[in-house]
């Protein structure tokens, strides 16, 4: 492939000395290749195919060198380097260069110290406060990346549940309250709480339509208005997602709202199990011979077939309509079924939050019990407990304890699984809490078999509890570990782990798909927030939504107990494990 439009040559050779500078190169090499970029499009040469490296080495600034990898660039497309620089460098890392104040220096830096490879993760590390005690990271420069991050969320296709239901839920109520609306909903991927979603769908009935497309298309909150109609209509918000807005008579909203809220592949399926009954569905009704049956909401229509109502969480085609028939769904557990969390930071390690505060706002909550697991160790980063901080800590919680006489606080750690599977504190020092969360922090790339074995061993260790965010995901910015997770999963059955559903937006794993066969082996699991902070203790609820898509149920969810009952079930599990007598 010939490349003969110079400003692209240029961006290659520039683009190379930027990998060159996150790679730690020498400065002076680096600095001919961004001068050799722009020595070349600054020039008056014409780029042909012909060009030779003598008529390239007459531009001043450009090098032999250099000169071969521009007539490679010319006759090839590329260059070796800058292939082989491609392959060294995190594709992230590039990326990361967009937020303002955030130099090669800044990137290298965090790369190498925290395994940061892309703007996601410097994201959830900026927000945990794993940034703030770092050389040339105060409280003003996170502050100034998060604001730039932000920025270039704008120009995202794809958006994390947690960031846009809030704004979902506020568009809609304005809808609802200040138009003539009849009835009205969230639709799509948001109303089925999918992790990640595309855009915000809102499904409406009115005899008005025109007025409230009116009132809709000239809300404040639009960057601009895409499309404006009598059924349909499109906003843009500043954040740069979508908004759908499609309005219906009302004896056909309920059939509307079913259609639009999806999935695509369970509206397929639904639409070939009427088939067969001689019966066709669509968003506008549903037809036997050509005449409507009339359904009033959307358990009707599945009355209609005589299922279930299928919860919108569900409706994803993996066997919900067989179970609706059958009498088998879930009784799905709810918000209101949470009777405590665990895994919450405070002070003691990279919280924002004394542990007193956790209390007093769980307490506020309406909640009976928080279980407190600053990191360990290893997690120095984060401020990880040493040994000699310890008894700072569980001694503080005891004292609370006697304070509160309806409330209870967990002694726990999240405690590091080393890159041997062993945990980073020995017998001497777990014994102490409560409970145990093991998690990895590190070492992210090793090998299916390699992973799949660590994480086994801190399995088998006794000591542990919970496994933290199973698959070491980052939604949006770093894929799963390579982990057998059947096989983790069989382990936690047979060592007596209990699995969790991390409910932070940024990971939300255990993955929903995973719950039913977490469930089916009889491991139990937690829904935490994994807060550090007061705002992030309401997460949980994120971590509820997977549940419910995950068909779990409150008996599946072991902080659905109240604060005697978890006390005994710890209780109960050191005892089957043969830490307590």
């Amino acid at each position: 492939m010939n490349i003969t439009d110079k400003k692209e040559i240029a961006a290659i050779l520039d683009k190379t000395g930027t990998l060159l500078e996150l790679k730690g190169e020498d400065f002076f090499k680096i600095r001919a290749y961004y001068g050799a970029a722009r020595a070349l499009e600054t020039s008056g040469m014409d780029i042909t195919p012909d060009l030779r490296i003598e008529d390239l080495t007459g531009i001043k600034g450009i090098g032999t060198s250099i000169a071969g990898h521009i007539k490679q660039i010319i006759d090839e497309g590329t260059f070796p380097l800058y292939e082989q620089l491609k392959k060294d460098i995190p594709e992230g890392l590039p990326e990361m260069l967009r937020i303002p104040g955030l130099g090669p220096k800044k990137i290298k830096y965090l790369y190498d110290n925290l395994g940061i490879a892309n703007i996601g993760q410097l994201e959830h590390a900026s927000i945990t406060n794993q940034l703030a005690d770092l050389p040339g990271f105060g409280p003003k420069s996170v502050e100034n990346i998060l604001k730039g991050i932000e920025v270039i969320k704008k120009f995202s296709e794809k958006y994390l549940y947690g960031s846009v239901i809030n704004r979902a839920e506020s568009l809609l109520k304005k809808v609802m309250e200040n138009s003539p609306v009849i009835r009205a909903s969230l639709g799509g991927s948001v109303r089925r709480k999918k992790e990640i979603v595309k855009d915000i769908d809102m499904v409406a009935s009115s005899s008005n339509p025109g007025e409230v497309m009116d009132y809709f298309t000239a809300l404040g909150v639009a960057r601009d208005v895409i499309a404006r109609g009598d059924t349909k209509s499109s906003i843009r918000l500043d954040s740069g997602i979508n908004v759908d807005l499609r309005i219906v008579e009302d004896s056909q909203y309920p059939y509307a709202l079913h259609h639009f809220t999806g999935s695509k592949e369970h509206n397929t399926a639904m639409r070939s199990m009427a088939k067969k009954d001689g019966i066709k569905i669509n968003e506008y009704g549903i037809f036997r011979n050509g005449k409507l049956i009339k359904c009033r909401s959307e358990e009707e229509i599945y009355g209609v077939f005589g299922m279930a109502y299928i919860p919108p969480e569900l409706r994803e085609n993996l066997g919900e309509i067989e179970a609706a028939k059958e009498g088998r769904l879930p009784e799905l557990m709810e918000e209101k079924d949470i009777r405590g969390l665990f895994h919450i930071h405070s002070t003691y390690s990279d919280g924002k939050m004394t542990v007193e505060q956790v209390a007093a706002a769980v307490r506020v909550m309406g909640l009976e019990y928080a279980g407190i697991s600053d990191h360990s160790k290893s997690a120095r980063y984060a401020g990880g407990l040493q040994e000699e901080d310890l008894q700072r800590f569980l001694s503080e919680v005891d004292t609370l304890n006697k304070r509160y006489r309806d409330f209870k606080i967990f002694k726990g750690i999240e405690s590091d699984i080393l890159k041997d599977g062993s945990l980073d504190y020995g017998d001497d020092i777990l014994k102490k809490f409560d409970f145990v969360i093991a998690a990895i922090h590190s070492n992210f790339n090793m090998k299916e078999e390699e992973m799949t074995a660590r994480i086994i061993r801190a399995l088998e260790n006794r000591y542990t509890t919970i496994l933290a965010h199973p698959t070491g995901r980052l939604l949006l910015s770093r894929e799963p570990y390579q982990v057998d997770m059947e096989r983790v999963i069989n382990s936690a059955a047979l060592n007596n782990v209990d699995l969790e559903i991390n409910a932070s937006p940024y990971r939300l794993d255990l993955d929903w798909r995973l719950c039913r066969f977490t469930r089916d082996r009889g491991v139990r699991i937690f829904i935490n927030p994994d807060a550090h902070s007061l705002d992030a203790l309401s997460d949980f609820r994120f971590g509820v939504n997977m549940a419910r898509k995950g068909w779990l149920e409150k008996n599946d969810v072991v902080n659905t107990l109240s604060a005697r009952e978890i006390e005994d079930y710890l209780r109960e599990k050191k005892i089957k494990k043969g830490i307590l007598q």
